[in-house]
């Protein structure tokens, strides 16, 4: 503890400030994605993913007051099966000719142990706006060893009902419930 307070104190002396103060990061859309599963008739739970883009102010020193704002384009959801994915492209899911973006909003921070543990924010979706909570883990912030920016990383999950949403095809077979693991990889 002695040590880190000296450095500190030669660092400041040395005209360098060691506080960290709030930055903003760009979301970087190869690192940065919502995954999705549902129940497909109780026989299996189907997945597919979405890049995300969008913004992120992180606040060290006033993390209620940390933002993020994200946009996922649903034409370029992914399963992995190319006729599923036009499937959940038209009109009976995400009709992404009248609905083609899906964005998150932050609103509200909730801080617990001196971290970041919920965001809450408004989901626009299929032309729905609807409050969810995500419930959030920090992974690291830090220079990018690639790049050498300074990065910050967040892992996220949350669940929603489709048809809060107006997504109501084929219900109840294909679930209701949607499970979203969120990964966010972002730099200044």
């Amino acid at each position: 503890m002695k040590a880190k307070l000296l450095i500190n104190t030669i660092l400041l002396c040395a005209g360098f400030n060691t506080t960290l103060h709030a930055q903003s990061y760009t979301l970087d859309p190869l690192h940065s994605y919502v995954a999705w599963q549902i129940s497909h008739f109780d026989f299996s739970n189907p997945s597919g993913k979405w890049f995300a883009t969008g913004t992120l102010n992180y606040d060290p020193n006033n993390l209620a007051a940390s933002k993020v704002n994200a946009t996922l384009k649903l034409a370029d959801g992914v399963t992995g099966i190319p006729d599923l994915d036009k499937h959940l492209k038209g009109k009976l899911f995400f009709n992404v000719e009248q609905f083609p973006n899906a964005t998150f909003v932050s609103d509200k921070i909730e801080i617990a142990d001196k971290q970041i543990k919920k965001v809450h924010g408004q989901l626009t979706l299929h032309g729905v706006t609807k409050p969810i909570t995500l419930l959030v883990k920090l992974n690291k912030i830090g220079n990018n060893p690639i790049s050498d920016k300074p990065s910050i990383g967040f892992s996220a999950t949350t669940q929603l009902k489709r048809s809060d949403f107006g997504i109501t095809t084929m219900l109840p077979g294909i679930g209701d419930d949607v499970n979203l693991s969120i990964e966010i990889e972002a730099s200044a």
